[in-house]
This record gives C-alpha cells, structure tokens and sequence, in this order.
C-alpha cells in the first residue's frame, strides 16, 4: 500500500508542498506519477501491439487462430470497456478507496492480468483480458485526477505539470511496441529462445510477461517514491451526512448486483445453447447496450433544469461527444486494421534490416513528443496574431485529418488487390498516416479535454468528462467493428468508408462552426 507519508514542508489544500520545485520546477510528486503513468502505459501499449496480431496468428505460429471477424469483435470490446469501466473507477476512489489506493490496487490488478496473459491457455487469454479492463478502469481516471491534486487551484505551473505528465504517456507508449514487440516477433529472439531449448511458439507470452514487468516496476516506484505526494488522494471524501454514505453503499450493492446478474444470466443462456455467444451476437448486444446508456444518459441530462446558457453549451458538449466518436473510430485502428495491414501488407523493412510489424504502433507517440511542443507554440502564435481558429474549428480539422489518414492507404490497398500472393508494399505509407493521425490527434484529444471542462456547468464537470470517455469508448468498439471486415471487405472500400464518415462528419461540422460558437455563449 502505498505511503501517506506528508512532506516536512507547508502543504496547501490538497496536501503538496506549496513552494517544491525539486521536479523541473514542480512537485517532486509529479515524478512519482510520471514514471507510474510512463510504466503503465508502456504495459497497456505493448500488450496493445500484440494483441489483434496474436489472436489472428495461426495456432501452429503459436496464436489463438481466430479469423479476423472474432478478433475484430474482441479487440473492440476490449478497449471499448478500457474507458468505459474509467466511469465507475473514479467513482470507487471517490467514494470508497481514495486516489492512491485506487491507483496501487488498479495496478496490481493490471500486472496480473499480464501475467495471466503471459501463460498459455484460451482461459487464461481471457481472464487476462477482464483483469487488464478492471485495473485500468481504477488507475488511468484516478492517477489522472492526483496529478490535479499535485496543484493549487490558481497555480501557475498546472497545465505545464499535465504536460509533462502527459510526455510520461507517450514515453512508455512509445517504447513498449519496440520491447515487447521485440520479443514477441523479433526472428533473432525465436531463434535465441530454440538455442535454449524453449519452443519459439511462445515468443508472443514473452512479450505479454515484459508488460507485467513493466506494471510492476511502475508499482514499485509508485510504493517508493510515493512520500512525495504528500496528503494527495490519501483518503476518499468524507460522505457530508449519514444519509449520504448509506445512499452511496446502496448504490454500490446495487452495481455489483447488477454486474453479477447480467454475468450469470448470459453464462446462463450461453451454456444452455438458449443464444450462441459469437461475434455478431456480441457485438449486438453491446451496440444495443451503448445506444440505450448514450440516449438514457442524455435523456435524463436534459430532463434537469438549466438555465438557457447551460443548456446550449450542454448543446454544444453533445455535438462534441459524436464528433469524438468519429474521430476515435478512425484513429484507434492503430492497433486493429492498420496493425493488421503492416503485419500482412507492409514490407517491415529498414535499410535491409527486418523489423516486427509491432514496431509502427511506437510512430504515434514518437510523433506527438515531436510535434506536441510545435502544436503548443503554433496555438499561442495564432492566437498572438488573433488568428488562432476556435475550438469547433479544431475539432472539424481533426475529424478531417482522421479521414486524410486513411486515403493515404487507398493507392497501395489498390495495388495490393492486383498483386501476387506474399507482395508487400512500402512501410512509408504507414509511416504516412501516423503523421497525419498524429497532427490530427494534437488538433482535437487536449481541444476536446480543456473544451469540455470550459463548456460543462460547475455542477457536472466530473460527468462531463465521463461523456468524453464514454465517447472514447463508443469510437473504440465502432472502430473494432471496422476491423473485424478486414478479411471479408474489399481493403480499398474500407479505407474509403473510413474516409468518407470522418470526412463527412468533418463537412457538417465546418458548416455548423458558426452556429456552434453561438451556443458555446463566448468560450472560445
């Protein structure tokens, strides 16, 4: 468990050390959730890059066989419940376990899912899968939420802090596709691994068990070092009343009974062949489930009263949440279709030298350390010049560059169709659309984080950011559902398709821009 240790220093209201610098200029605290942030996400994007590719390759290759219709499905399941299960993780540390309890728990859990994905065996696959959804659920809203409590309100130094943080993200993001992909389909290690008697089939669990390394290292730092963090998220808020701690125990035995009714009914309705559970019927289910909570949730939002101001930014916020949505189903087949087009399309080449087709997934983050800083100096010199475009504007460049992104792939999907069986085209064009994506992605993701919080009425800026990650969510399982045509959709179409939604999207939204800054009552 990790310390509550305080500083020997004067603490502000969240519990950091006013005037300590010792980290770049900001809360040494910020170190600890640098590096656990940086471990984390190098386990969740190593066993990322793997995962489509290790579901689709053949058993004699020492994968799980599946076409890429069934791992199309449960890769989009996956990651969609990686966001959706964020909304009850911040609740649960809100309510019940505090900010730091949370992240500690929701990384051992994740470590062990790794680790059950590190051993062979379907079961094992998919407790590790489950694992993997409840610790991220607890630790990537909560560790997020203590680098806030790092800083005063009226500090100065917090949106560089989140920056910093945020290259913590895409460092480890950027490494883990190289280690763990190294080990997973790197020739020279299969062949290191015969040389030591150890079948090479198992290549693909070595690169699961180095993200259970990695989760722990990070869990190691964060024990270690958390003394840093002074009072931040030791404790949950104390509930105001009596009656308010027995509404929020009521809530939970409500949620968990819930989850355990729905589990045991489908275990239920699957053993006894009442349903077939396979990769259309899931993925209605789900489609229906999120169509039900998405027109509930803002059904019930609306319902409330609020004053015509609010009511219009809520407007506004709405029209965000589906453009994300877009957005996130093109961009997210990073790990999906795009994966699965440099495993079986790309010649994985550099220079004469082989590499794994894991390796494209570090360009993205490689992309944004590069260019995050020129974006951030652009942003101030356009708006220096009165220049700068608003927000929705952002936004509908953003939704464009997703669909530019996957143009660039028509011509060699094209060429690919009239060529002999094994021919591979160029690694440029992948190296392409990371370029765009990434620009595309610096457009909109920190737009629509700080947009959001602007737009949301005091009262439900919490939630308000639950609808961003429940359309991170929703754009994660439609873009699963793209991948899972790869084999049975014309490549060129598909890619076609792609581009013609987000460009659409795009379209509607520079045309509403006028009217959508009218309703956002003067923020930009």
């Amino acid at each position: 468990m990790p310390t509550t240790e305080t500083t020997s220093v004067p603490v502000n209201q969240v519990g950091t050390a006013t005037d300590d610098t010792a980290f770049f200029g900001h809360p040494r605290g910020l170190s600890t959730l640098f590096f656990t942030e940086m471990w984390e996400r190098f386990s969740y994007y190593g066993m990322r890059a793997l995962l489509i590719l290790f579901m689709t390759a053949p058993v004699t290759a020492g994968g799980l066989g599946f076409d890429a219709r069934n791992a199309g499905v449960i890769y989009a399941t996956y990651t969609a419940f990686v966001y959706l299960v964020s909304l009850p993780g911040g609740w649960i540390a809100d309510k019940f376990l505090g900010l730091r309890r949370s992240v500690f728990i929701g990384g051992v859990i994740i470590m062990f899912g790794h680790i059950s994905l590190a051993l062979p065996g379907i079961a094992t696959f998919y407790l590790g899968l489950v694992l993997v959804v409840l610790g991220t659920g607890l630790l990537k809203p909560n560790i997020s939420a203590l680098v806030g409590q790092l800083y005063s309100p009226d500090d100065a130094r917090r949106d560089a802090g989140f920056s910093i943080y945020y290259m913590g993200i895409n460092l480890g993001a950027f490494v883990a596709p190289l280690v763990c992909g190294t080990l997973a389909q790197a020739e020279w290690f299969k062949a290191f691994l015969m040389n030591l008697g150890i079948d090479p089939k198992g290549s693909w669990h070595w690169g699961f068990g180095a993200a259970a390394v990695g989760m722990f290292l990070g869990l190691v730092q964060f024990v270690l070092t958390g003394k840093f963090l002074g009072n931040a998220g030791a404790a949950p808020a104390p509930a105001q009343n009596a009656e308010e701690a027995r509404k929020t125990k009521r809530q939970l035995i409500l949620g968990v009974g819930m989850t355990l009714a729905i589990l045991m009914l489908v275990a239920i309705l699957g053993v006894t062949n009442t349903i077939q559970i396979n990769a259309d019927n899931i993925s209605f289910v789900i489609g229906v489930a999120y169509v039900i909570v998405t027109f509930g949730y803002f059904g019930v939002l609306f319902a409330q009263e609020w004053t015509p101001v609010e009511r219009n930014r809520l407007v506004v916020i709405v029209v965000l949440f589906i453009c994300a949505a877009i957005f996130w189903s093109a961009f997210e087949q990073a790990g999906s279709s795009l994966n699965l087009f440099a495993d079986r399309y790309t010649n994985n080449t550099l220079f004469g030298i082989a590499f794994p087709s894991s390796y494209f997934q570090s360009l993205n983050s490689l992309f944004v350390i590069l260019l995050a800083p020129v974006f951030a100096w652009l942003w101030m010199w356009l708006s220096k010049h009165n220049l700068e475009p608003s927000s929705p504007t952002k936004f509908a460049i953003g939704l464009l560059g997703a669909g530019l992104g996957f143009v660039i792939l028509v011509p060699p999907a094209f060429t690919i169709v009239g060529a002999p069986e094994g021919f591979r085209v160029s690694p440029m064009w992948l190296v392409m659309v990371y370029l765009i994506h990434t620009m595309a992605e610096l457009c909109l993701s920190p737009v629509g984080l700080s947009t959001v919080t602007k737009l949301a009425p005091e009262r439900v800026v919490g939630q308000m950011m639950g609808v961003w990650f429940l359309g991170a969510s929703v754009g994660n399982f439609a873009g699963g559902q793209i991948a899972s045509l790869f084999e049975t959709f014309p490549l060129p179409w598909l890619f076609l398709s792609v581009f013609a939604t987000a460009g659409l999207a795009s379209l509607v939204l520079f045309l509403l821009v006028k009217p959508i800054r009218n309703l956002m009552g003067g923020i930009k």
